[in-house]
């Protein structure tokens, strides 16, 4: 299975903030330390969001493997919350 495949078939839609953490945990886990040196600009609230939740795991250093221990940790967590 591939590691979104934990979430995209939820019966229903994590809340913003914990699809933030998801977002972050899986682009950290995929390709490591975030390598987007700007973060989006202020009307780009989407874009910001994932910018901010990918660079946060870069701050606080957790590793590719640590990463995809949490998604998927954190996926099977929303899996059992939401349902598939």
């Amino acid at each position: 299975k591939s590691l979104q495949s934990y979430v995209r078939k939820l019966k229903t839609r994590p809340d913003d903030e914990e699809l933030k953490e998801l977002y972050g945990l899986y682009k950290q886990s995929v390709i490591g330390d975030i390598d987007i040196g700007i973060c989006p600009a202020l009307l780009d609230l989407k874009g910001k969001a994932k910018w901010e939740a990918w660079n946060l795991q870069k701050v606080v250093r957790l590793s590719k493997e640590d990463a995809m221990n949490a998604y998927i940790s954190k996926a099977k967590e929303a899996n059992r919350k939401y349902g598939i």
